[in-house]
């Protein structure tokens, strides 16, 4: 099975050399066979990929222990699922199944471009080819997925505590995901600079690809935050780790992207910056892999190999040098049609939005490469902690948050005097009639927490306002009823409305952050089972602490009935912790009563002569921004379904819409 795995793995790195020549030729009209057969070849790579995932994965399965990531990242007793997970467990496993996304992406994207995009698609062919290629080498020579032991286990070590964990199944496939498409409109834009076709026709072959990849990044994102919230023993569910920040950056310059994109096709502006935020997007997630397995950062995210770091830097050197290259070179050919007109129009709000996106992930990653320059330089390792980040990043949120409420309702190219007072009155008044109430709660004990649920008052008011607008137009016009009008604008302008509804989770994202961070409450005690403690007007008793075996780990158990100040009960919490038996490897199980007001997060540590420690944490609002990323995904979807409509005339209804707004 190793000489199998290694030998299709050698026949990829052969195809996607043949791959990327045939491309190369296939660009001259009278070589048409050479492209035809540059197309093959990226279907032959998505099939070699998934035959070398296949026979890893069914090793994995079977615990052929003579392979050495079944015999690290596999056992006998766990889980099937989580045998299939252990793929990506793995620094091998993970770039195996990275490449095979890329080339099943990349496959797609060559055959639905079969019938356009002839000058483009040569160029797209050879750059996916080669970052196929880049896979298949360094797979190949540098961290083998099908590396043999020199003695076989009777069991493998299995997977660490952390990883077993259902979260394992979901968030490391959302971020390859959005990782790895971010690949496709990266190659189209390189092509375009390479062709010198720069006009809109590429851009809107690959609206569905960014928008597909920003919202698979954001999932996962969201996904790790509440793996992390249920999983680690910090009772948080973000502290600026590395690789969270990692994750992070190219979401931040994805946003950016998807936002100036639209002044391009609208207005044909910002044709260089949306050029040059494809490319930083793209560099950040090899960046990111290059954090997450390079060993210069601590986390724990990351990868102990460090074999694949040079290969990754040398990567994200070629991928910024050439890119730039072509940017630089084609400058004459980006030039804007039209230019800024006023400080107060659409396209300026989109550019303030960019700035501070932009700007924001320049600070992020800043500090997450300070603690390995300080290293570097002086030897002394500075480590810049979650306050830093937290201070940075308020007062930017706070500001995106009104930009999220103004760029909707501010016309294009140059908005009046009249229109703002029209378009504002009543968001203003709602974000000022709020303030006095807030200040009813315990918001008025944080500024920055008031001026974030007074803002996104006001956000959420000029969101519901484009709702109205549009469903007022289609009541007067459609004679429908309000629900229905509401269906009709949402699915008739799925991208403008959808866009409205991410805005929107957004939204109740800041809010849930905002909040959850500044109002937590937190405290530790030791019980014996029958023995009580309070924290935060709640009152816990441990009902039982007990020991048992399961088949995996020995396990230690808590039952902790929690009461609130009126002496009500509201549930009980089962803290664990295990010992597993295949690697030693101590695992906690954190138990959380949620709510929308506030969420109740218990940790044991221990249990010890009969007594127990626990740690609590009384988070307020943190469902809020599960809720929110709910929220985001149903409005990414509805802005990326395709409409399976062709209408042949304007619809005056959509005309009358688009007056309106």
């Amino acid at each position: 099975m190793s000489l199998f795995g290694r030998g299709v793995l050698l026949l990829a790195l052969a195809t996607a050399v043949f791959t990327v020549v045939a491309a190369l030729i296939g660009r001259a009209p009278a070589k048409r066979a050479w492209y035809q057969a540059s197309r093959r070849g990226m279907y032959a790579l998505f099939g070699l990929f998934a035959v070398a995932v296949g026979t890893l994965q069914v090793a994995l399965l079977r615990g052929d222990f003579s392979l050495e990531n079944v015999a690290g990242y596999s056992s006998r007793e766990i889980q099937w699922y989580f045998k299939i997970t252990a793929l990506w467990a793995s620094q091998a496993g993970s770039l195996m199944f990275w490449a095979l996304i890329l080339t099943g992406f990349s496959a797609i994207a060559v055959y639905t471009n079969r019938a356009r995009n002839r000058d483009l698609m040569p160029i797209v062919i050879a750059i996916l080819g080669a970052l196929a290629g880049f896979f298949a080498l360094v797979l190949s020579f540098a961290t083998s997925p099908f590396a043999t032991v020199d003695v076989v286990p009777e069991n493998g070590s299995g997977l660490v505590s952390a990883l077993r964990n259902p979260y394992m199944i979901t968030h490391p496939p959302m971020l390859y995901l959005g990782y790895v498409m971010v690949a496709i409109p990266f190659a189209f834009a390189m092509a375009a600079l390479v062709t010198r076709r720069l006009d809109t026709g590429w851009l809107t072959s690959m609206r569905k690809w960014n928008l597909a990849s920003w919202t698979f990044l954001g999932i996962g994102i969201v996904l790790g935050a509440k793996w992390a919230y249920e999983s680690l023993t910090f009772g948080g569910y973000w502290i600026w780790d590395p690789v969270e920040n990692a994750a992070l950056l190219p979401w931040l310059t994805g946003t950016a992207y998807i936002h100036s994109v639209m002044v391009q096709e609208r207005r044909g502006m910002l044709k260089v910056w949306n050029m040059v935020l494809i490319l930083v997007t793209f560099a950040l997630t090899i960046f990111g892999t290059f954090m997450t397995r390079s060993g210069i950062t601590s986390s724990v995210h990351a990868f102990g190999a460090r074999t694949v770091g040079p290969y990754l830097l040398g990567l994200l050197v070629v991928t910024l040098i050439g890119g730039m290259y072509l940017i630089i070179t084609r400058l004459s050919y980006l030039k804007s049609s039209h230019s800024l007109e006023s400080y107060f129009s659409r396209e300026a709000i989109f550019l303030y939005n960019n700035l501070l996106l932009v700007g924001l992930a320049f600070i992020v990653t800043w500090g997450t490469l300070y603690p390995a320059m300080t290293e570097l330089f002086t030897g002394e390792k500075i480590t810049v902690g979650t306050p830093f980040f937290d201070q940075v990043a308020a007062p930017i949120g706070i500001v995106l948050l009104i930009l999220t409420g103004v760029g909707p309702l501010i016309p294009w190219r140059k908005a009046s005097p009249k229109q703002l007072r029209q378009r504002f009155l009543w968001p203003t008044i709602a974000g000022l009639v709020s303030l006095p109430l807030f200040l009813l709660t315990d918001a008025r004990g944080s500024w920055p927490v008031l001026v974030t649920l007074v803002f996104a008052v006001f956000t959420t008011v000029c969101i519901g306002m484009e709702f109205w607008r549009g469903m007022a137009v289609r009541h007067a016009h459609g004679g429908v009823t309000w629900l229905s009008a509401l269906g009709q604008i949402i699915s008739r302008n799925r991208r403008r409305y959808g866009g409205y509804i991410v805005h929107m989770g957004i939204v109740v994202v800041i809010c849930g952050i905002a909040v959850s961070k500044s109002f937590v409450t937190e405290g530790q005690f030791q019980l014996r089972q029958g023995e009580s403690a309070t924290l935060g007007g709640y009152t816990f008793t441990a009902t039982s602490l007990t020991r048992g075996k399961t088949a995996q780990a020995m396990r230690v158990e808590a039952a902790v009935d929690v009461k609130n100040a009126s002496g009500d009960r509201i549930g009980t919490l089962r803290p664990a912790m295990n010992v597993f038996t295949s690697n030693r490897d101590m695992g906690v199980e954190v138990a959380i009563l949620g709510g929308p007001k506030r969420d109740i997060w218990m940790y044991m540590p221990s249990l010890k002569d009969g007594v127990a420690p626990f740690k609590v944490f009384v988070n307020p609002m943190v469902s809020w921004i599960w809720a929110g990323g709910a929220i985001f995904l149903i409005g990414a979807v509805v802005a990326g379904w395709p409409d399976g409509r062709r209408r042949r005339v304007p619809d005056p209804v959509v005309e009358a819409e688009r007056a309106a707004a």
